[in-house]
């Protein structure tokens, strides 16, 4: 769990320092820039969140699989 968290953070500051180098480096103009660093923005946000809901149903599957009763 501790290894999935320190990934999805280091996930985030790459996108949040490859967007700051995008906007200085950028030929276009700042507002079509913005608008096209949003819709990128909203796109990983619903990418991770997607990548959780998955995880999560995965995690209830195996705690689910943990508390059902055993045959012995």
């Amino acid at each position: 769990m501790r290894r999935m968290l320190g990934f999805l953070i280091g996930i985030f500051v790459g996108a949040l320092v490859g967007s700051t180098v995008a906007l200085l480096m950028a030929p276009e103009s700042g507002e079509k820039l913005r608008g096209e660093l949003r819709d990128r923005g909203q796109g990983f946000m619903h990418d991770v969140q997607h990548a959780a809901d998955s995880r999560k149903i995965e995690l209830r599957g195996r705690l689910d699989s943990l508390r059902a009763p055993r045959d012995f």
